[in-house]
């Protein structure tokens, strides 16, 4: 199973949830960077680090996949193979 194949495929609960907080982290925290105020360069470094950790976890939350959906439309859409014999 390719990247492709593997973003398309259903996602799990529990990860989609996962994806929606990274994607907030990754929001947030690239507003505090843009901001046009001047603030610490504390808050400016957390929300960079912020940011990445909000991409990482949102691309590896839709890249996992439910491996029970999986098989089971594997199995809907193989069609039976009949031995003769």
């Amino acid at each position: 199973m390719n990247v492709l194949d593997r973003a398309k495929a259903p996602t799990p609960k529990f990860f989609k949830v996962l994806r929606t907080i990274g994607l907030a982290l990754l929001a947030v925290s690239g507003s505090i960077v843009a901001a046009p105020i001047a603030l610490p360069a504390v808050v400016v470094t957390v929300a960079g680090y912020a940011a990445v950790a909000g991409g990482v976890l949102s691309a590896v939350s839709q890249i996992t996949v439910d491996e029970n959906s999986i098989k089971k439309d594997e199995a809907e859409t193989e069609p039976e193979v009949k031995e003769n014999g």
